[in-house]
Order: structure tokens, then C-alpha cells, then sequence
């Protein structure tokens, strides 16, 4: 079984996150206004999938608001934030925070999202949550740079993902 850490402790992950120039596995989540958000309802544009444990840890905000800054320079790119977040909380935080370049995506209601991004935490105290990772993919649906972050409280590797934008 895949692992990760969590302050430097093993953590059991489930699946395999989507490797470069493999096609983008198609997902159902909940969007912030409770509707279904799917992979295909974003075809034609490129996309950055921010996934996290949860919004209200300083590390997971760090990074909705770093993709927010940066998603109003990219061109036909869409971040969309995943965690297990519920959409109203979520809503809370951006409202305060001023964030309105990303989509928040919720896996509340998708079982089996985690497990197909190799993201699933299945057993321990983070059970449920998923781990932190990036996904990018391009407006063909093909993924272009994915990152499983090895170590939960680090920040991802803002600079690879948004590069991987202007391929």
C-alpha cells in the first residue's frame, strides 16, 4: 500500500494518482452550490485540481489562496479545490477570504473519488480525508503534471503545476 506522512508518521493511501499523459479519470463531485461537478463539465478547458485534507488547516488554505492569486494569470485554466470539505464551509472561507478565481469541489458524496486520484486515506486519525496532491490536466483531458505531496503538512510545488499550464 502507498504511503505518505503526516508530521512525519506513515500514512496508508489508497490508489494511484494519475501519471502524466494518461487520460484524466472522470469524477463526480459537489460543487459549492450543491450541484454535480464532473471532469467533462470542464472539457475545452485546462485544469488544475488543488486536492487536500481540509480547508481549515493553515497549509490547505495556504494553497486555495496561492491558486487563487494565480489562476487569474493563466489563460483557459480552471483550479478547482477538492477536499472533503462541506460546500458551506467552504463558502464561509472565500466569502472572508475574498477568494473568487477557484472552484471548490467537495468528495462528501463521491466514495469513490479518493481511491480513483490515489488520493484516499483509508485507516488512522485522517481517515476519510484525502491526502494533498496536484493533478493537472490539459483541455484534451490528458494529464499533464501530478504530484502526490509525500509529506501532508508541506505545500505543493506551485511553480511545477502552473508551469506545466503553458506546455
Amino acid at each position: 500500500m502507498p504511503q505518505v506522512t503526516f508530521q512525519n508518521n506513515p500514512v496508508n493511501i489508497v490508489g494511484s494518482i494519475p501519471v502524466v499523459g494518461q487520460l484524466a479519470p472522470e469524477f463526480s463531485l459537489t460543487a459549492s452550490d450543491l450541484s454535480e461537478l464532473t471532469l467533462s463539465s470542464f472539457s475545452g478547458k485546462n485544469l488544475i485540481l488543488n486536492i487536500f485534507p481540509s480547508i481549515d488547516t493553515p497549509v490547505c488554505a495556504a494553497s486555495v489562496k496561492r491558486f487563487n492569486e494565480e489562476a487569474s494569470k493563466l489563460d483557459d485554466t480552471q483550479v478547482i479545490c477538492i477536499s472533503a470539505d462541506l460546500p458551506f464551509a467552504v463558502g464561509r472561507f472565500c466569502e472572508i477570504e475574498g477568494i473568487d478565481n477557484v472552484q471548490h469541489a467537495s468528495t462528501f458524496r463521491s466514495l469513490d473519488f479518493a481511491e480513483t486520484y490515489g488520493v484516499a486515506i483509508p485507516d488512522g486519525a485522517l481517515r476519510g480525508l484525502t491526502t494533498r496532491a496536484i493533478v493537472c490536466v490539459n483541455k484534451v483531458g490528458i494529464v499533464i503534471h501530478s504530484e502526490l505531496v509525500e509529506e501532508i503538512t508541506n505545500e505543493p510545488n506551485y511553480d511545477a503545476a502552473i508551469s506545466s499550464m503553458s506546455q
